[in-house]
């Protein structure tokens, strides 16, 4: 599982080959917002050629009901494609049918990005073939007239959460974080997004990448925790005492899952 995921404009072929240089679990070669409408058919020249060469990266395109999706789908079937996402995901009929119409299966990132989205997200999330939520918090909050994009976007954030908790879908992505100077902030709202539930962050600038993959990484002491945790309950029947406090299954079960995960 991904946990930084770094956008590079689909029309910048030169910055390709450094995104994958960064350091981030996945490349996200963007067709949508990030390329004008002239510019769409030699980005996604651009996509090919790279991918021809052995490139892997995800490609973000352009949203259903577009007039540049169609296009972008037949560009799914090159190699090298290692997942698509999808902007604007708000019907699951549509989200079912872009599914269904893939010419190759491929994991599936729905971007939420607005507020019927996010209402219908228990249909959305139950659409066969999706494997990943992730905020579009910026068109979220166009969408929505939000203006904190703290507090105010809470109740979108765990609703996200949740609900693919409740699918069985890979932990979601936090959105992106726009102030590339603001390394302080970046680190605050990558632990709060980790502390939510969210299993990684988007990126839109390779800075960002190692604060991002430092703060999903568990740290040495909960490492040391997990670690204690393991031990002290093999062989123990139910619940166990450690540094004063109760440890029961649950709470195993995480240390485990904390220690499967580096």
């Amino acid at each position: 599982m991904h946990h930084s995921l770094l956008f590079v404009p689909a029309d910048r072929p030169e910055r390709f080959d450094r995104a994958v240089a960064s350091g981030a679990g996945a490349v996200v070669i963007d067709l949508e917002d990030a390329v004008q409408p002239g510019d769409k058919d030699a980005a996604r020249a651009n996509i090919s050629d790279w991918l021809g060469q052995g490139g892997k990266a995800v490609v973000r395109i352009n949203a259903i009901g577009t007039q540049w999706h169609k296009d972008d789908i037949a560009l799914l079937s090159s190699p090298g494609i290692i997942a698509v996402m999808l902007p604007m995901v708000q019907n699951a009929s549509d989200l079912r049918g872009f599914i269904d119409d893939l010419p190759n299966p491929l994991p599936v990132i729905a971007l939420i990005e607005t507020a019927r989205g996010l209402w219908d997200l228990a249909d959305l999330v139950a659409v066969k073939g999706l494997t990943r939520l992730g905020f579009g918090s910026i068109d979220f909050q166009l969408d929505t007239g939000i203006e904190d994009e703290g507090e105010g976007l809470l109740y979108a954030r765990s609703r996200i959460v949740l609900a693919s908790a409740m699918a069985g879908l890979q932990p979601p992505l936090d959105g992106v974080n726009v102030d590339l100077d603001d390394m302080t902030g970046l680190e605050r709202d990558t632990a709060r997004a980790r502390g939510l539930g969210f299993g990684g962050k988007l990126c839109i600038h390779p800075r960002q990448v190692a604060v991002v993959n430092r703060g999903f990484a568990p740290s040495d002491e909960e490492l040391d925790w997990a670690r204690r945790v393991v031990t002290a309950a093999k062989g123990a029947k139910g619940a166990i005492r450690l540094d004063g406090k109760l440890i029961d299954a649950p709470v195993v079960s995480r240390a485990q899952r904390l220690l499967a995960a580096t």
